[in-house]
């Protein structure tokens, strides 16, 4: 537990000071963000706000982590080293999109495809070593398993690894795009993610307090390292909290794709090696909700322009957020209000976590 507090709080103090640092760097370097011609208006008055934050989310994380492993003698273990190599390629596969969109002074960065190689890559790396057998502890339990998983496995499911590395690098990369996705109003992303990592904090302690190794049973949690997870939990949750201080509007300094791919991957990451895959969707019900909202939104307008040769969309604006926006909700309290579904989706999912052990299915 103290390695928790140490991780939670020292990547909140370094993100919160780091990232004072970065804006006056960024500023310094003309690191700014360009904004899409066809998002709000009301957003071009964000051009220049300096990007790229996610660095700082980032760089908190991992030495808050290892400083706090450091302090309380604990060797990292397999399941968050994996963690934070998921986390900190998928902010490397941002940071490239961030930089080309500086550097050539446009909205849009890497082309679809090549960033979608990069996600690829970190992806697919990541499910190989997460079920490598190399990485069995002394129980013979892989970081992540060959079953899909609710809350626990589903025992009677079990994958040909082939599948299982295709499954996770679905979940990683729609995942990713998905924070991306809601990464569009000041302080929105931001915000919730540190509740929905705050719940995976949770969720690990409590993983961690029942878990076949200390406590066997037939209700127990059959996770390796659910404690050492809620360490990088924490720090993520803190170095979020920390960046939000700055993030919130109106905007200091945005997170960029560096950080919501980064976010994004983490929490694809935590859903698979806490075996609550899809507990995932109540608990980023949020991000699910911005997700369907261009899915709907592109498939109504390929679907009625074939039809009728006109294409009709669904919502003013894709995704979601900015639809609420276009019919003249202030940004803070479309955020706010987001931040609450969020609230609710977290409590729902927790909710649903707690009953489930209680209730001993």
């Amino acid at each position: 537990m103290k390695a928790i507090l140490l991780g939670g709080g020292l990547a909140l103090l370094i993100s919160l000071l780091g990232t004072r640092v970065a804006i006056h760097y960024f500023t310094q370097w003309g690191y700014g963000q360009e904004i899409r011609d066809d998002g709000p208006t009301s957003h071009h008055t964000k051009r220049g706000t300096p990007t790229m934050g996610g660095v700082v989310i980032i760089s908190a994380t991992v030495i808050a982590y290892f400083a706090a492993e450091l302090i309380t003698w604990t060797v990292p273990s397999a399941s968050s080293l994996l963690l934070l190599f998921l986390f900190v390629g998928m902010g490397l596969v941002g940071f490239v999109d961030d930089f080309i969109k500086i550097s050539k002074q446009r909205s849009l960065g890497l082309r679809s495809k090549a960033k979608m190689i990069g996600q690829t890559i970190v992806g697919v790396v990541f499910g190989i070593l997460a079920i490598s057998p190399a990485l069995k502890d002394d129980r013979g339990k892989m970081p992540a398993s060959l079953h899909v998983s609710f809350i626990r496995d589903f025992d009677s499911w079990a994958l040909p690894a082939v599948l299982v590395v295709l499954l996770i690098w679905l979940m990683v990369t729609g995942t990713s795009n998905a924070v991306n996705l809601a990464d569009g109003l000041d302080g929105l992303a931001t915000g919730a993610s540190v509740m929905v990592f705050g719940a995976y904090t949770l969720v690990n302690i409590w993983q961690n307090n029942q878990n076949c190794r200390i406590s066997p049973g037939a209700n127990c949690y059959d996770v390796r390292d659910p404690l050492d997870l809620a360490v990088v939990a924490a720090a993520i949750t803190g170095a979020c909290f920390g960046f939000l201080w700055w993030n919130a509007s109106p905007a200091a300094i945005f997170m960029g794709d560096t950080g919501s791919l980064a976010l994004g991957g983490a929490l694809a990451g935590f859903a698979i090696l806490t075996r609550t895959e899809l507990l995932l969707i109540i608990l980023g019900g949020l991000f699910v909700m911005e997700t369907v909202s261009v899915m709907l939104q592109v498939t109504c307008f390929k679907v009625t322009k074939r039809l009728t040769g006109t294409g009709y969309r669904l919502f003013r604006i894709a995704p979601i957020h900015h639809h609420f926006e276009n019919l003249g909700w202030e940004q803070v309290t479309v955020t706010i209000r987001f931040w609450i579904i969020t609230g609710i989706c977290v409590a729902a999912g927790l909710g649903v976590f707690y009953a489930e052990w209680v209730a001993g299915i």
